[in-house]
C-alpha cells in the first residue's frame, strides 16, 4: 500500500470528490424524476450544471463552509502537495 492512498483514506474526501459525488447524484435523481414525474425536473439538472460551470471559474463551493478540505480544483496549492 502506498503512502498516498493511505493518507487520502484517513483524511477524508476533498471538495473535488464531494462536488462530483453530489452533482452526479443530483443529475441522476433529476433525470429519473423527469422520466417518472415531470420533464420540468430537467431544470434542476440545468441548475446543477450551471453551478459546476461557475465553480470552475470562481472556485466558490458551499462545501468549503461545511469544513470539507479543499482539493486541487478549488485550491491551487493543494495540487502541488
Amino acid at each position: 500500500m502506498s503512502t498516498t492512498s493511505s493518507v487520502s483514506q484517513t483524511t477524508g474526501a476533498s471538495v473535488d470528490q464531494w462536488v462530483f459525488r453530489i452533482a452526479g447524484l443530483f443529475v441522476l435523481a433529476s433525470l429519473a424524476l423527469s422520466q417518472l414525474h415531470s420533464p420540468n425536473w430537467l431544470w434542476f439538472t440545468a441548475f446543477v450544471g450551471a453551478n459546476m460551470f461557475q465553480a470552475s471559474f470562481t472556485g466558490f463551493c458551499p462545501l468549503d463552509k461545511l469544513g470539507v478540505r479543499a482539493g486541487a480544483a478549488f485550491c491551487p496549492s493543494a495540487a502541488r502537495r
